[in-house]
């Protein structure tokens, strides 16, 4: 068994301890917080054994009739790899901490890209992490575009890859996050980080993005233009995507005109959190215009890059491939499943 510890027990650590837990070749050693507050006590009450992330705290832990395992230091010498799961900013810093254990951490994609080994995303560059000390995960939104853009550039080529992101303000428990009436160019300054931090993953890929910041907590959404270098038309794109496990084509037929009903969607489907794993493209918007593809695409941002956190440690670790792993996640988190009954994708020519 792969023995994981999570440093951080907030919006993404909390999911990737739950992801963990489903998994059959993975165990939660525990988690660390650096405060007692509500997240802390639900990881006690869901049978995770607590760690204190900053030692001048402990003791208000024992205040709050919450019972620690230990410290961080002793969460990470016990684990086999780390995932970072801490606000952006302190992952670099804890980086230190596991190179002294000689224990492989997963930062999350707030980190600088220079402060890691590698940039990672499943579908994309599986097999060029293992045996690195310090990976990155990419971010949310790069996840779901790195996930559109692997099965294009290798079915079809890609020429250049332009897409404007319309980003939530905040996740909803972001009380501090904005805007609250206001659409922000953001940054105004061209090109935004995204399409560099794609870039991390895809170092020869052209592509430009634009970013806007809306008053909305539930999904981001992108609107992607690829010029191809070949020219399939729209239904045989829409097969290609439907055939990827963590891309779900939204069928017109469900009425979902929006984030909103998408997470409803998926509260009703029964995910956890009412959570979206894969990246949400409708398929009316998917069309081709000569060798130009259009589409949107909806991005949960507190979700989509669990999956890929579960994978980044079966390939750090060089514990399995990327169809096996991928597969294995899948399966244990429910992706395999389809968000439709009957859509589950299709296993591909590798398989």
């Amino acid at each position: 068994m792969i023995r994981v510890g999570i440093n951080g027990y907030g919006t993404i650590g909390k999911r990737v301890a739950d992801a963990v837990r489903r998994q059959p070749d993975m165990e939660a050693v525990g988690v660390a917080k650096t405060r007692p507050n509500f997240e802390a006590q639900t990881a006690v009450e869901k049978g995770f054994d607590l760690y204190a992330a900053v030692e001048e705290r402990k003791p208000l832990f024992g205040e709050a009739g919450i019972d620690l395992a230990g410290d961080v230091e002793e969460l990470v010498a016990a684990s086999d790899v780390v995932v970072d799961a801490c606000p952006s900013g302190v992952g670099e810093q804890n980086a230190e901490m596991y190179r002294a254990h000689d224990t492989p951490a997963l930062l999350q994609g707030g980190e600088d890209a220079g402060a890691v080994d590698a940039s990672f995303n499943a579908r994309a560059n599986y097999d060029e992490v293992e045996g690195t000390d310090l990976v990155r995960v990419v971010s949310c939104n790069t996840t779901g575009l790195s996930r559109l853009v692997a099965p294009l550039e290798e079915e079809y080529g890609i020429e250049k890859v332009r897409a404007t992101l319309v980003r939530r303000g905040g996740d909803p428990a972001q009380s501090g996050r904005g805007p609250i009436n206001d659409i922000l160019p953001n940054p105004v300054t061209l090109p935004s980080h995204h399409g560099p931090d794609v870039n991390t993953i895809f170092p020869d890929l052209a592509i430009d993005t634009l970013g806007l910041k809306v008053p909305a907590t539930l999904m981001h959404t992108h609107s992607v233009n690829v010029t191809l270098e070949s020219e399939p038309d729209a239904d045989e794109v829409r097969e290609l995507l439907e055939s990827e496990s963590r891309t779900f084509l939204i069928p017109e037929w469900l009425d979902i005109d929006g984030a909103g009903k998408l997470k409803e969607f998926a509260q009703d489907r029964g995910r956890p959190r009412a959570d979206i794993w894969e990246n949400c493209i409708w398929g009316e918007s998917v069309s081709m215009e000569g060798r130009d593809l259009y589409l949107f695409q909806a991005i949960h941002q507190e979700s989509d890059v669990v999956p890929e956190n579960v994978d980044a440690i079966r390939a750090v670790l060089g514990e399995a491939g990327r169809e096996e792993s991928t597969t294995r996640t899948d399966e244990a988190m429910g992706i395999s499943e389809g968000m439709v009954p009957g859509t589950a994708p299709r296993a591909s020519a590798d398989d």
